[in-house]
């Protein structure tokens, strides 16, 4: 038998447990490297997924 409602994280919550965790540094020239493949073979999504990689690795910060 299951109780309701479900209790849920707040975001809040959520944001404070991923700022405990170290983020793992991202290796830029490979991610290049997966770019010019992904250009290469014509691949929009995995162009757009390195293209937000590398950004995110170069201003080492998060906004919006």
């Amino acid at each position: 038998m299951s109780r309701y409602p479900i209790p849920r994280p707040t975001e809040h919550a959520a944001i404070r447990a991923v700022c405990r965790s170290a983020r793992p540094a991202l290796n830029i020239p490979a991610i290049l490297a997966d770019l010019i493949t992904a250009q290469r073979l014509g691949d929009q999504h995995g162009m757009n997924l390195c293209g937000h990689l590398v950004a995110r690795a170069a201003l080492k910060e998060v906004g919006e």
